[in-house]
């Protein structure tokens, strides 16, 4: 049985229109106007039992809407979903018991209590007894390397480690499958590294789904095995992610510091220089075609380096090369 199952998911929100002057604000107290959002456009998509699978796009595009639907927490305008057998919205508190959800702008940890207090507390929510609670705690406490954090009020965490208590008191209860909305929004690189690497192993250990929402393309190559795109709340690109790596993430943005004054006619053979400044450079290369060593190395030759950052291009880039590859 597949963990979930999306056909002709629609969901529209209905807006209350702004009224201008003193009449129009009368009218609208009297009579308002509404206008309809389409938040979500007849999705249609399949997650087997243990995948680990990319959900992703711009912000509006419908991935936190489409998260809340498939956690029963909003009822869709038309169309049919299935998590884990259940209908989200019509049994919401028995799917509750087999899934995991970590909305990353809305924490579930108590802000003024140790992280350790929430852990106990969703041990008790999920009807677990103290032994097994216990046990499992220090599990994924060893897992997630926040053993020496659970003692520490939450408010005095970095956000890095918060996010770590929050992806593992989602894992608490063993559920079967794990929605992650923006789990690394806001972090640093070494903190979203952490994120990913405790998230992929947790998920082979105990073989876990892991339905991931994001803007970071980052998350979409460490931790996914298949991507979805959406965009205007309709599917743009549905494919593996080597594929979509290989036809779309072949651009690198590379940002350098260095101890020295850079020379303003600054250049590197296959590269296209965005930005000189005083101490650094910001340029853009296709992997196709010029090979990363290569540029690394005149970079490292050109002085020396104090800072140096490989990303890959912004989301909305790769969303729009997807646009431009489905046109006639």
């Amino acid at each position: 049985m597949p963990a979930i199952e999306v056909t002709d998911l629609h969901k529209v929100f209905q807006t209350k229109r702004k009224a201008e002057g003193l009449g129009g604000s009368m009218r609208s107290l009297l009579k308002p106007e509404y206008s309809s959002v389409e938040a979500v456009r007849r999705l249609t998509f399949q997650m087997e039992a243990g995948e680990l699978l990319g959900f992703i796009g711009p912000n509006g595009a419908g991935k936190s809407t489409t998260i809340k639907i498939l956690t029963g927490i909003l009822y869709p305008t038309g169309g049919d979903a299935k998590v884990l057998g259940y209908v989200p919205w019509k049994e919401r508190q028995k799917l509750a018991y087999h899934i995991g959800t970590v909305f990353g702008q809305r924490p579930q940890l108590w802000y003024h209590l140790p992280a350790i207090d929430t852990f106990r507390l969703f041990g008790k929510i999920f009807e677990m007894d103290d032994r097994d609670t216990k046990q499992r705690i220090a599990q994924i406490a060893e897992a997630f390397e926040i053993r020496d954090l659970l003692e520490t009020p939450v408010r005095k965490l970095s956000l890095g480690q918060r996010m770590r208590c929050e992806v593992a008191a989602s894992l608490l209860h063993r559920p079967k499958l794990v929605l992650l909305d923006e789990p690394s929004i806001g972090l640093d690189v070494v903190a979203k590294q952490r994120i990913r690497d405790s998230i992929r192993e947790m998920a082979r250990l105990e073989n876990v789904g892991v339905l991931l929402t994001s803007h970071d393309a980052g998350d979409l190559e460490a931790l996914c095995k298949r991507v979805i795109i959406i965009n205007h709340g309709q599917i743009v690109y549905e494919d593996k992610v080597s594929n979509l790596k290989r036809r779309f993430l072949t651009s690198k943005l590379v940002e350098v510091r260095y101890a020295d004054q850079v020379s303003k006619s600054f250049n590197v053979a296959g590269a296209e220089v965005l930005k000189v400044g005083t101490y650094g450079v910001k340029l853009r290369f296709d992997t196709r075609t010029t090979p990363v060593e290569k540029v690394l190395s005149h970079l490292t030759g050109a002085g020396s380096v104090v800072d140096i950052t490989i990303s890959d291009p912004p989301l909305e880039e790769v969303i729009a090369q997807i646009y431009q590859a489905q046109d006639p």
